[in-house]
């Protein structure tokens, strides 16, 4: 039995020991501090292998866009303060009906434009670095809680 116990303790050693040496062989520093720091752009050019000029062109894209971002945001949140406002005063359903209809429909173009903005910047990046890159932030975009520009959290889970 103590040889067992020995031998699990050596084996679970070992085993850490070569998950420790993987992630430190394969983690990128830069690309973990972006991460640490909330830095989207240093993020996307670090995992997406963007050059100066590619980053250069999605920042423009990005300042360009954040506008129109921000205007949807707002949009939607004047929308739904008022359909709480009917619905605090008790306000009739097709009232209610009416108000949430334009919520959806001004999500629906929110969503859209984000969608088009996110191809925009994969196009400027290379084939299968956009591939990857669409895969990881289309899915995310109908969960955005529209309070504000998109966060890019790096986590899979939404």
């Amino acid at each position: 039995m103590k040889n067992f116990i020995a031998s699990v303790a050596v084996i679970a050693a070992l085993a850490l020991g070569a998950a420790y040496l993987g992630y430190r062989t394969n983690a990128d520093p830069a690309l973990h501090a972006a991460v640490v720091k909330g830095d989207t752009m240093g993020w996307l050019q670090k995992d997406f292998h963007l050059n100066a000029a590619q980053l250069a062109a999605i920042r423009e894209l990005h300042d360009a866009y954040s506008g129109t971002c921000d205007q949807h945001c707002r949009m939607i949140q004047e929308a739904t303060a008022a359909r709480r406002a009917l619905e605090a005063a008790h306000g009739d359903k097709a009232s209610i009906a009416a108000a949430n209809a334009r919520i959806d429909e001004l999500k629906a173009i929110c969503e859209g434009a984000i969608a088009v903005h996110v191809r925009k910047v994969a196009a400027l990046m290379a084939p299968e670095d956009a591939q990857r890159y669409l895969a990881l932030v289309l899915p995310k975009i109908s969960a955005f809680d529209h309070s504000g520009a998109p966060d890019l959290r790096l986590n899979t889970s939404s």
